[in-house]
């Protein structure tokens, strides 16, 4: 990956890959990673290990389900889709992961106190 592109935190790949596939429906490994690099702006690629190993982790929680398909180009394809477990872990997660954002929004924003004098 290159120095452009952002890292992912642990456990946010699930989480897009979760909102993808509640938002989009039904789809396969590659679909997946290519709707989460176009709604990042392209500021996260992904490749097929990590996308896969973020699949496997969720099939393997019970969060996604797979079944075999045909691809729109035709070739036998696993396609994933989000169980009722994993809306209610995606719910969770969303609601943490903004209740995170919200205090690092209040962290980075932060200005020095009026007349506080710095202790560094």
């Amino acid at each position: 990956m290159s120095p452009e592109k952002l890292d992912l935190l642990q456990g946010t790949l699930d989480l897009m890959v979760l909102k993808t596939l509640a938002t989009m429906g039904s789809l396969h490994g590659y679909g997946i990673a290519r709707r989460i690099e176009q709604v990042s702006g392209n500021e996260v690629l992904l490749n097929q290990g990590t996308i896969y190993a973020s699949l496997v982790r969720l099939e393997q929680r019970g969060w996604i389900a797979s079944a075999w398909g045909t691809s729109d180009n035709n070739r036998k394809a696993k396609f994933y889709s989000i169980t009722r477990s994993g809306r209610s872990q995606l719910s969770a997660d969303a609601h943490y992961w903004e209740r995170l954002s919200e205090v690092m929004e209040r962290v980075m924003s932060m200005e020095k106190a009026v007349g506080e004098k710095s202790g560094a």
